[in-house]
């Protein structure tokens, strides 16, 4: 069933805004970490707009997804302070947490695997840590790219998380990452539920 289109409140001039969470710097571009900026370029390959200007800490862009106006962003504060530009801008445009779709890496997912969530603790990801205390809430929506697990438990998280994919995961994130670009259509008119139904694995 479709819930209620929810319009951003005051005089946005977007309906939504959509973060992918990442690391800036050419050593970090192809890392598991680096999963929400990795979708970002291909939304943009996919709608045809590019997120270069910068502004609010990150590079931005808009588009267009369905009948939405969206601000596209990619924080280039380091993951751990993606808060700070999240804050900021949201702040600025009046775009309430619920209208506020994040998308990043969860070592809890194999990869190619996609949880979309209404919204949910940072479960261990610093980006989200500091997107719930600059936000406060936990009240926003997220698409969740699977990079897998450790290999094993004493495994460094920080090494891991900033290690590149492996030749055989990559086709498999790609298509996730192609799934996460294809429930927006889901997502921004309200349908989250069809969007969890149709593209979680």
């Amino acid at each position: 069933m479709f819930n209620k289109f929810k319009k951003s409140t005051g005089n946005s001039t977007y309906d939504y805004l959509l973060v992918g969470l990442g690391n800036p710097g050419a050593k970090y571009e192809n890392t598991r970490h680096n999963a929400g900026f990795l979708f970002v370029t291909l939304l943009e390959d996919k709608l045809g707009f590019t997120a270069k200007k910068l502004k609010f800490h990150s590079l931005i862009g808009d588009t267009k997804i369905g009948n939405c106006k969206v601000l596209v962003m990619k924080p280039q504060t380091m993951m751990n302070n993606s808060g700070v530009a999240v804050g900021e801008c949201a702040s600025f445009y009046k775009i309430p947490p619920e209208n506020i779709i994040v998308v990043y890496d969860d070592i809890s997912l194999e990869p190619g695997k996609l949880r979309i969530r209404r919204k949910g603790s940072a479960g261990g990801h610093n980006g989200i840590k500091s997107l719930i205390a600059h936000l406060g809430t936990e009240n926003f929506p997220r698409i969740k790219i699977g990079v897998g697990a450790k290999p094993h438990p004493d495994y460094d998280l920080a090494d891991w998380v900033l290690s590149n994919f492996p030749k055989k995961d990559i086709p498999l994130v790609k298509e996730a990452l192609g799934k996460a670009c294809d429930s927006l259509e889901y997502i921004v008119k309200g349908d989250l539920e069809g969007a969890m139904s149709k593209y979680n694995g």
